[in-house]
C-alpha cells in the first residue's frame, strides 16, 4: 500500500522494495506520482486499478467488489517481515468483535528511542482492547517520571501500532464517504479518521514484534541485509 508520508522519500521515487522482488498476489502497489505508475491491486494474477485520487490508502479498495460479510486485510508496504500468523490473528479477531469494524496489531515498546521516535506510531487502549488513539507523539505520557528526569518506559508498557489492517467490507465501502479527520490531516494517520466519526477498531496485542518495519533509509538497508542472509 501507497506510503502515506511523501515526506520520506523524494518526489518521482517510489517506495523502496526491500528484496527487489515483484508484489506478489495480494499485493497491492501503488504510488503518489502520477509518473510512476498507475495504482494497481495484484489479486490471485489478477490486476485491478483502483483510484489514483484516493484521500488514504484505505479509500483506494473501496471500489473493489466484496460481499458485505467479507473482510479485507491490508499490510502496509513497510511492514515487509510480518509474520502471517499475525495476518491470521488480526484476522480472527475482527470476526470475533462484531463491535469493531476493523481490527489492527500492536506490541510492547521496549526502547525509549522507538518510544520518542515519530516514526514509531503507538496506540493506547481502552478496557476491551480497542483503541482510544494513535499518535506519532509518545503516548501515554507519564508526566511524573519524566518531571522527575526518568527517562524509563511508562507502566504498562507502551504499545507500538504495527502497520495491518483488517477491514469489514460494508465499512471498507463506507469510509470514501466519511469527511477526512482533522487529526488524521495533523498526524498523517489514517486510522483517526475511524475514531473521529465514532467507530471502533480492536487491536491485537502481539506478545513479539514482528520484524523490523521500514521508516528510513537506515531501516531499509537493515532489512535488505536480512534478505540477503
Amino acid at each position: 500500500m501507497r506510503d502515506n508520508d511523501p515526506n520520506r522519500r523524494a518526489p518521482g521515487e517510489p517506495p523502496a522494495d526491500p528484496s527487489a522482488a515483484p508484489a506478489g498476489p495480494g499485493i497491492p502497489v501503488d504510488d503518489d506520482d502520477d509518473d510512476i505508475l498507475a495504482d494497481t491491486f495484484v489479486e490471485e494474477d489478477e490486476v485491478r486499478i483502483v483510484q489514483e485520487e484516493a484521500e488514504s490508502p484505505a479509500d483506494e479498495f473501496a471500489d473493489m467488489t466484496l460481499d458485505g460479510d467479507d473482510m479485507v486485510v491490508n499490510v502496509q508496504g513497510d511492514e515487509p517481515l510480518i509474520d502471517p500468523a499475525l495476518v491470521d490473528a488480526c484476522a480472527t479477531l475482527l470476526a470475533q468483535r462484531g463491535d469493531c469494524v476493523m481490527s489492527t496489531a500492536a506490541h510492547a515498546i521496549d526502547s525509549p528511542a522507538e518510544f520518542d521516535n515519530p516514526n514509531v506510531v503507538k496506540v493506547v487502549l481502552d478496557a476491551a482492547g480497542r483503541a482510544l488513539y494513535f499518535s506519532r507523539a509518545p503516548i501515554p505520557w507519564w508526566r511524573d517520571g519524566r518531571a522527575s528526569g526518568s527517562t524509563a518506559l511508562p507502566v504498562p508498557a507502551p504499545l507500538r501500532h504495527v502497520g495491518l489492517y483488517a477491514y469489514r467490507a460494508g465499512f471498507l465501502r463506507r469510509f470514501p464517504q466519511l469527511e477526512p479527520a482533522p487529526l488524521e490531516r495533523i498526524e498523517s494517520l489514517e486510522q483517526l479518521r475511524v475514531l473521529w466519526h465514532g467507530e471502533r477498531i480492536a487491536v491485537h496485542v502481539s506478545a513479539h514484534a514482528p520484524g523490523p518495519g521500514v521508516d528510513t533509509p537506515e531501516d531499509l538497508a537493515r532489512v535488505r541485509a536480512l534478505f540477503d542472509a
